[in-house]
């Protein structure tokens, strides 16, 4: 199988080049910088066990490859927000024998959230999803990290809605020949929903800077039970964190590199400056739920507007003192209570 990364990023750029590493055909699709970058001097992966370049080819999109080929695998990997384009683009790509890239291929959701799945489904036959455990960085056009051992991440995968195959066991082995666990569960969208909980953090830490101390704590723990009862009431379902550390053990353990900044996806957004973040497709997903199930969602309310409204302005990530979050939190509260 060829794997084509749609979104050759933080995480598609980890992924690209652990397959690429073992040996996987690998195409990489970017844009900008980032896209020279890896056409001049490669995919440089900085992991703890070394630096390692990737020679691959690098395209902007379908149009560089002619037909697609049948034994091709699309992997999703752009941020939400940048989906539809990119669903747009690739669906229509013909495929060798006839039809196209939607009607014939397998599209893999390498993303944080559940909205694109749902995009995707609208015109890709075979959609599956990935509950993403990867922490990465996107260190400067045509650098990614993965600063994990002795995995470099866990990816759960299967097909959406639900199920599994034979396609979905034969991804997994090439992800596990690379660096990644990759369990094929029939129940996919448990695992994204437990990790869309804790992605609820990453509009805290994007504002306000790395969540540390009792205000900043009790803060995110207000933010998620925001978001557990919301799922609690969709009755949506979603693995224990006792499940979660069960699955993860002692496989990914964080080992700092140097040069490499910490920072979660929308910290990342907001330091590249990039003009948009993915909180609606984070916490923007739990408020949409908690409108129609009747669940007020006041925090999340907060962190999405305030996610967008830095990434619009091109703030500094950060850049809130988090005591001006929780007097923001407080009132929102209590304009929620008194409504």
């Amino acid at each position: 199988m060829r794997y084509i990364i749609i979104g050759a990023g933080a995480v598609g750029g980890v992924v690209g080049g652990r397959l690429a590493g073992s040996g996987c055909e690998v195409v990489l699709v970017a844009r900008g910088a980032h896209q020279a970058a890896l056409r001049e001097r490669g995919l440089r992966l900085r992991v703890p066990d070394g630096e390692f370049t990737h020679r691959v080819p690098v395209v902007e999109g379908p149009a560089e490859l002619g037909e697609l080929r049948a034994d091709d695998v699309l992997v999703l990997a752009v941020k939400t927000q940048d989906s539809e384009a990119a669903l747009r683009a690739w669906g229509p790509a013909p495929v060798a024998g006839g039809g196209t890239a939607a009607e014939r291929l397998p599209l893999v959701c390498a993303q944080n959230g559940v909205e694109s799945q749902r995009l995707a489904l609208r015109a890709f036959r075979r959609v599956y999803g990935v509950c993403v455990w990867l922490p990465c960085t996107l260190v400067e056009p045509g650098v990614v990290s993965a600063a994990n051992a002795p995995l470099s991440g866990i990816l759960h995968l299967g097909r959406h809605p639900h199920g599994a195959d034979e396609t979905a066991r034969l991804i997994a082995a090439d992800l596990e020949r690379s660096h990644f666990e990759a369990p094929v569960v029939p129940d996919v969208a448990r695992w994204q929903y437990a990790k869309l909980l804790a992605n609820l953090v990453n509009a805290v830490e994007a504002v306000s800077g790395p969540v540390s101390g009792p205000e900043a704590e009790d803060l995110v723990a207000r933010v998620r039970a925001e978001g557990a009862a919301v799922l609690g009431a969709a009755g949506i379902a979603y693995v224990s964190d006792e499940e979660q550390r069960a699955a993860r053990g002692d496989k990914i353990s964080f080992e700092p590199l140097d040069g490499v900044p910490r920072g979660g996806s929308s910290w990342q957004s907001l330091n590249r400056g990039t003009g948009t973040i993915e909180a609606d497709y984070l916490n923007g997903e739990i408020a949409l739920l908690g409108r129609l199930h009747g669940v007020p969602t006041p925090l999340n309310d907060l962190l999405q507007r305030l996610a967008n409204t830095f990434a619009r302005e091109h703030r500094a990530p950060g850049s809130m003192p988090v005591g001006e979050l929780v007097r923001l939190a407080r009132d929102e509260m209590d304009h929620s209570s008194s409504a």
